[in-house]
């Protein structure tokens, strides 16, 4: 029996771990880098341990000190989560031979499908129905993807549509897989464009039982990583889906596979073709649980411990349908910072990593949250969904929330088209990055007549007058925002104020009465205004700006905090529009920084491994080629 277990992981994972662990009587153990000393899994955990530094591969990738931190603590077991260590077979080798419980498959199951190219071989020879690797140097056809052999998460993966850019992304993703994985072994096979991304979780236990719990839809996606996920998918026939499962269930048993795990597949039309198998628990889990009526981390823990599984799993019964909430902008960059305020609300289960006030850092994944909806039919659950994120009060970081509310009312989602390039320019959202909507005219009157309501609180005499008033009264009284402008005396025609206080503001627009929240924080400036259509953010313009460091004209801006990777070009070099000037490096992922126009470079302001913050110059750019 386990009684007390470490999970060598941090945010989500390990609380979700954690809430388990809870239920079952099992002791726990939290490890946390520096940057998340503050974290909540390290305060819900029972004992917790440090791993000096911040970088991954100072703490939550370092073997001997999570072997360290379980001998200090007495742990009897170890929990990998997902990502980090979770498909590291000497990290599995190391915990079974320091006579410690793994929470996960055989260190034989892991290093058979560790590597994509030697995944695919064995799922061939077994009859699993697999794509053909091409040439990386010269595969004969596009377009094509460049895969990392290791690792996952869209890191080391390269769309490629003609020969002359095959080999510049063959090496990016090499690097990028080096990084993330310590390997940079790719491989490149045809990109089976238009199909969905449907995954099918597998159970084992050590007395030959093998659980297929239905099948997953992972389609939409953005830089080939998730962002929705459902149960069970919206696009697979029964018939499909009993294709699926077998051939899941035959790859688990060819690697002599036990405990859970998820096995991908790309489908298009009647084709099948196997894509990798996870030997770990999934990101998206909790949609498999509730329409399973199971706890997948339990059955883990169970089958860690020796005890057999039921001959068969439950039967499904309703929909689930998970986002992922990230701190990142409309072009999917990472962002940094203090999440001030986290809540979540409404008829949904929420997975969250963080909480208000928790710390953002570039050191890690952007992932914030999980939000599930779950009903009897599909269109329950997203409505559900859907409701929750809108009501959500998300301040301080900038999210895609937006984009995910997009995506759930789109009629292709409606109607379960959805495939891997759901997301692409072309694909059926046309620009779902964007802003939901430009905040409106009453959530920017309500900030306006809460920061009116907030200065007379604050006022020391005559604080029962307006804000602004005057004894003659020579223009109407306006609030100005980066985002817009707005009168509030006289107010415009058909509204009413039913009351405005400082962080509360109630109005009536022919005849519709709406509450807008508002709050202000005193260390950014932004105002965040709350209310049933989503959230406004707004910049207050000052009347008095303070004087600000000018930038010169043409200055490439870092977009986040990061590391330079590669710096392309040096000063006096021509370039087009579009041209890499220099690679960072943030939450473990390449961002190419590229030149807005023609022109030359007139300076480069950074150098290769060097630290940047957000807004920082990186190079500057003439415009013109004279």
């Amino acid at each position: 029996m386990i009684t007390r277990l470490l999970v060598a992981n941090r945010g989500e994972i390990a609380r979700r771990v954690f809430r388990t662990c809870a239920s079952l009587g099992i002791s726990t153990v939290a490890v946390f880098s520096d940057p998340d000393a503050d974290a909540p899994h390290v305060a819900e955990a029972d004992l917790a341990v440090r791993l000096p530094g911040a970088r991954p591969s100072d703490t939550y990738l370092d073997i001997g000190r999570i072997l360290d931190a379980c001998r200090a603590t007495g742990a009897d077991a170890v929990h990998p989560g997902y990502g980090f260590l979770s498909e590291n077979a000497d990290f599995a080798r190391a915990v079974l031979e320091a006579g410690l419980v793994w929470v996960g498959p055989p260190p034989e199951a892991i290093a058979a499908m560790g590597s994509k190219v030697e995944a695919k071989r064995l799922m061939a020879e077994a009859g699993v129905p697999v794509l053909p690797s091409l040439d990386p140097a010269a595969p004969g056809e596009f377009p094509v993807l460049v895969k990392a052999s290791a690792g996952g998460g869209g890191r080391g993966m390269r769309i490629v549509r003609e020969a002359g850019e095959l080999a510049l992304e063959v090496e990016s993703a090499r690097r990028e897989s080096a990084a993330a994985f310590g390997d940079g072994t790719v491989f490149v096979e045809p990109l089976l464009e238009g199909a969905r991304h449907v995954e099918v979780q597998v159970l084992a236990d050590r007395h030959g039982t093998v659980w297929a719990l239905g099948e997953r839809e992972c389609s939409v996606q953005r830089r080939h990583q998730k962002v929705v996920e459902e149960c069970l998918s919206p696009g697979i026939t029964a018939e499909l889906r009993e294709r699926l499962c077998e051939a899941a269930v035959r790859a688990a048993r060819t690697i002599g596979y036990v405990g859970a795990g998820t096995v991908e597949f790309l489908v298009k039309g009647d084709r099948v073709a196997f894509l990798e198998m996870n030997t770990r628990l999934q990101v998206e889990h909790p949609v498999t649980e509730l329409v399973h009526g199971v706890d997948l981390v339990r059955l883990q823990l169970e089958v860690a411990e020796g005890v057999p599984l039921p001959a068969a799993p439950p039967a499904p019964a309703g929909h689930a349908v998970e986002v992922r909430l990230y701190a990142e902008d409309e072009d999917y960059l990472p962002q940094s910072g203090v999440l001030r305020r986290f809540e979540v609300s409404g008829d949904v289960r929420v997975d969250a990593g963080v909480e208000s006030g928790s710390v953002i850092s570039p050191y890690y994944d952007a992932m914030l949250a999980k939000i599930i909806g779950y009903g009897a039919s599909r269109a329950e659950a997203v409505r559900k969904l859907v409701t929750a994120l809108r009501r959500a009060r998300l301040h301080g970081v900038t999210t895609n929330r937006d984009l995910l509310v997009k995506i759930l009312v789109n009629p292709a989602f409606a109607a379960g088209d959805t495939h891997t390039g759901f997301l692409a320019p072309d694909g059926p959202l046309q620009g779902a990055a964007a802003r939901e909507e430009e905040p409106g005219e009453l959530p920017a009157l309500a900030a306006a007549l809460a920061m009116a309501a907030a200065n007379r609180r604050r006022a020391t005499v005559l604080a029962g007058l307006p804000s602004g008033w005057r004894n003659v009264r020579s223009q109407p009284r306006r609030a100005r925002f980066e985002e817009a402008e707005v009168v509030y005396d006289p107010l415009p025609d058909g509204v009413t104020v039913i009351s405005a206080e400082p962080y509360e503001v109630v109005l009536e627009r022919d005849g519709v009465r709406q509450t807008f929240q508002v709050a202000r924080y005193d260390e950014d400036g932004r105002i965040y205004v709350d209310h049933a259509g989503g959230c406004a953010e707004l910049t207050p313009v000052p009347r008095l700006p303070e004087p600000v460091e000018h930038v010169a004209p043409g200055s490439l801006l870092a977009p986040m905090p990061g590391s330079v990777l590669r710096v392309e070009v040096e000063a006096g070099d021509r370039v087009m529009k579009g041209q890499a000037v220099l690679v960072l490096e943030a939450m473990k992922m390449e961002h190419r920084i590229a030149a807005p126009s023609d022109g030359v470079v007139s300076g480069v302001h950074v150098e290769k491994g060097q630290q940047v913050d957000a807004g920082a110059v990186l190079a500057i750019i003439q415009e013109g080629t004279s």
